[in-house]
């Protein structure tokens, strides 16, 4: 599987990390989550998980309002519960 825009694969043969890495920047604040292989049962998988959280992450991050070209502290406290949570 090739990575994707904001979707990168980790694939080490040495690594103790095999999966997915969620990274997106906006507003001066970049949100970071990784879905690994095993919590999701394998790379299909995971990468569905990580495809619907960019998608809901993107839908949150393109609805609200910048103060100043950056985003709200409020903002960027629900990005981050949300991604806590999946």
């Amino acid at each position: 599987m090739k990575s994707k825009k904001n979707l990168t694969r980790f694939t080490y043969e040495n690594a103790a990390f095999e999966g997915w890495r969620l990274c997106i920047s906006r507003g001066g604040t970049t949100f970071t989550k990784y879905f690994p292989d095993k919590k999701f049962g394998g790379p299909r998988k995971a990468l569905d998980a990580a495809e619907k959280a960019l998608q809901i992450l993107k839908g949150l991050l393109e609805s609200t309002a910048k103060v100043r070209g950056k985003l709200s502290p409020t903002t960027i406290k629900k990005s981050e519960s949300l991604l806590s949570k999946l």
